[in-house]
């Protein structure tokens, strides 16, 4: 097996933050991948961190934007459920795999849409993620947005925003509650209307 050298050490380098040093490691001979104790990639790190230059330098240097850690949080995972949209957008221009899923078996896209994250919503539609994709609760994006949101206007604008990327408005849970009936159960007034303008049943 090639070795790689140890020192300066491009882990280290990134959780510290430093682009210098980063920009130093990437002109030698460095393992991209190198993880520590919880199977963290660098480019894993500089996304958690929001530093932008260094996931940018790494991306650029051809680091795996799939690469899971031991919580099977990837890149691509993380950038959309924190709302990291301008790592998500480097990201992106690297053609990352849409079916490699979250811990609960959801894509990039359930976590955004439930936590009200509008512009990496916006970002995501514009590739061919799954837009009806069903996580291991049976909850699809626009499941999430209702059940998991709180019905304000960002969960509201990313309702419409699937529904006006063709996203499946009846498919039910797995217990067979549609997203209609479950914004009836929240009075979720505005998202009733919207759903049953776009022909929810």
């Amino acid at each position: 097996m090639e070795a790689y050298p140890l020192t300066p050490s491009l882990l280290e380098a990134v959780k510290n933050h430093d682009v210098e040093l980063v920009k130093s490691v990437l002109k030698k001979k460095t393992n991209l991948e190198v993880t520590d104790s919880q199977k963290r990639t660098p480019l894993l790190i500089a996304t958690q961190n929001n530093d932008v230059e260094i996931a940018w330098l790494l991306i650029e240097a051809g680091a795996d934007v799939n690469a899971q850690d031991q919580k099977q949080d990837s890149p691509l995972l993380y950038a959309a459920a924190e709302g990291r949209l301008q790592i998500l957008r480097l990201i992106l221009k690297s053609k990352p795999n849409f079916k490699i899923y979250n811990r609960y078996g959801g894509t990039a896209l359930l976590p955004a849409a439930e936590r009200g994250h509008v512009d990496i919503v916006k970002e995501l539609l514009k590739t061919k993620i799954d837009i009806n994709h069903k996580n291991n609760l049976g909850w699809t994006a626009l499941l999430e947005a209702i059940v998991l949101g709180d019905g304000g206007p960002r969960q509201q604008e990313i309702v419409r925003l699937l529904i006006s990327s063709k996203a499946d408005v009846n498919i039910p849970d797995n217990d067979g509650i549609s997203p209609l009936a479950h914004a009836k159960r929240r009075k979720f007034t505005e998202m009733v209307k919207i759903l049953e303008a776009a022909g929810a049943k």
